[in-house]
């Protein structure tokens, strides 16, 4: 039987870091906002039925009209008031994921390069081993760094990768994993951070050193950057993806 994915699309960000007026995720890319960018991508994969997508309660009519209609973005089943934090915003959005929904998908409002290879392949690792993310190796030296600016060790890269989204579960283990951080008042820094601690491994998929999180006015530029010699052919980059194997 197929199984069913469903994405959250977590995208309530106020872009403080952005220096803007506007939100982030708000902000044009090739005259086309960032969000749009990143769900026309989830809306092209053909192993995802559905998207949850989490935004401003205030936002959500603008959305919806702006966007979801003005798109034909008709994989968006809902759109979801968002929380306090990202770990709010999709807590609510896996509130509002259905029983049929086999796989959930959670990816960053903000990462408009994900490719079509890293969500299949992140969903086929899903459903083999319950849980899997995207990263990509560390390259440079790492440091410990104290609260005065003096660097106290440097660590050992060897086996560290920096986590990026989409990150991908099978249902009960994300919604048993959010249950249990919020039971304890836990706040971690990834998704697959709250099923590390339930002690369920979860498998690591190689993803791109393009696959950027639109946090500051640098990473627009280069967005902007990555797009021109692609422009038009489904923003992919020659050589940019990690080695990785596909699952089987």
């Amino acid at each position: 039987m197929k199984k069913r994915v469903v994405a959250i699309i977590p995208a309530g960000g106020a872009g403080r870091r952005m220096q803007s007026r506007s939100p982030k995720q708000y902000l044009l890319i090739n005259g086309m906002p960032v969000l749009v960018h990143t769900l026309l991508r989830l809306q092209r994969n053909p192993l995802i039925h559905d998207i949850l997508l989490v935004v401003p309660e205030n936002d959500m009519a603008l959305v919806r009209e702006s966007m979801k209609n003005a798109y034909r973005l008709t994989k968006i089943r809902e759109i979801i008031a968002g929380g306090r934090e990202r770990q709010d915003s999709v807590g609510n959005g896996l509130s509002r994921v259905r029983e049929e929904d086999d796989i959930v998908v959670i990816h960053d409002g903000v990462r408009p390069f994900v490719t079509d290879e890293m969500l299949s392949q992140v969903i086929r690792a899903a459903m083999r081993w319950g849980a899997a993310i995207t990263g990509i190796p560390v390259k440079d030296t790492v440091k410990r760094v104290q609260t005065d600016e003096t660097i106290s060790g440097t660590l050992d890269r060897t086996g560290l990768w920096l986590a990026q989204t989409p990150q991908a579960f099978q249902r009960r283990i994300i919604e048993d994993a959010y249950r249990s951080a919020a039971a304890d008042h836990f706040y971690g820094t990834d998704d697959a951070s709250l099923v590390e601690r339930l002690g369920i491994s979860v498998k690591v998929i190689a993803g791109s050193y393009t696959n950027i999180k639109i946090t500051t006015p640098e990473d627009l530029i280069l967005a902007e950057t990555f797009l021109k010699p692609s422009e038009g052919s489904d923003f992919s980059i020659a050589g940019s993806s990690v080695t990785g194997t596909e699952p089987t």
